[in-house]
């Protein structure tokens, strides 16, 4: 992991390292069961599709997960601060989809399934992955990353309106939970949605220092519109 971060650094005039990691660390501290087969991505043993899969989710251990941490550290040592690091999470609906889908998906009929008919169960995993997600960031700011980013690979497969209620909300779950500073220095925080540059306006409410933007997004505009949070 400290290796492919430093990679890129080697071969282009980058300005930040963000942390080499899977997205699918957390739910698979939650006992899923991920593995990855040739040509197929990510998968996982157990999906959460109904209430008694989801009566099982807790927020995993962190020490479950240390070698995520470890990973940190070791990749701050070795850039010896020619750079700041990014620690890095998926999202808690980005999270979600994987879980309920059980891996990749083309449709997301699963987990879209999930949020119109059990809007209830949906916000329990989301409720819970954005506290796994807090936990999860702040240990890597403590392990030495220097900001922390939010990657919400899938909050633009959903309508407008239900953005705002599951995506949206849960990252501002897991902003309102992460640590301010560190050793006296200010950690910026930064969210990112796939697609989700019709919703700049309510993103920019978020209590974060940073928002990214995709391909389909014009650079101006978008600083014009949320000023100087882009």
């Amino acid at each position: 992991a400290t290796e492919v971060t430093l990679q890129p650094l080697e071969r282009y005039p980058l300005d930040a390292a963000i942390l080499f990691s899977d997205i699918l660390t957390v739910p698979d501290a939650m006992g899923l069961g991920l593995s990855f087969a040739q040509g197929e991505g990510p998968r996982f043993a157990k999906v959460v599709r109904d209430e008694a899969a989801v009566s099982e989710l807790a927020v995993p251990d962190m020490d479950r997960l240390r070698y995520v941490f470890d990973a940190v550290t070791s990749i701050r040592h070795a850039l010896h601060g020619r750079v700041p690091l990014i620690g890095f999470s998926g999202s808690p609906w980005t999270l979600a989809c994987y879980m309920v889908e059980g891996g990749g998906s083309e449709d997301y009929r699963a987990v879209k399934s999930l949020m119109y008919a059990r809007p209830d169960l949906m916000q329990r995993i989301l409720d819970i992955n954005a506290d796994a997600v807090a936990l999860y960031l702040n240990e890597q700011i403590r392990a030495g990353a220097q900001a922390v980013m939010v990657f919400d690979s899938w909050g633009g497969v959903m309508a407008d309106g239900l953005f705002q209620r599951f995506s949206l909300a849960s990252v501002a779950r897991v902003l309102s939970q992460l640590i301010r500073t560190h050793e006296g220095v200010t950690i910026p925080r930064i969210v990112f949605t796939k697609g989700g540059g019709q919703w700049l306006g309510d993103m920019a409410a978020l209590d974060c220092d940073a928002l990214g933007v995709d391909w389909t997004v014009n650079l101006g505009k978008a600083r014009a519109l949320v000023g100087g949070a882009v």
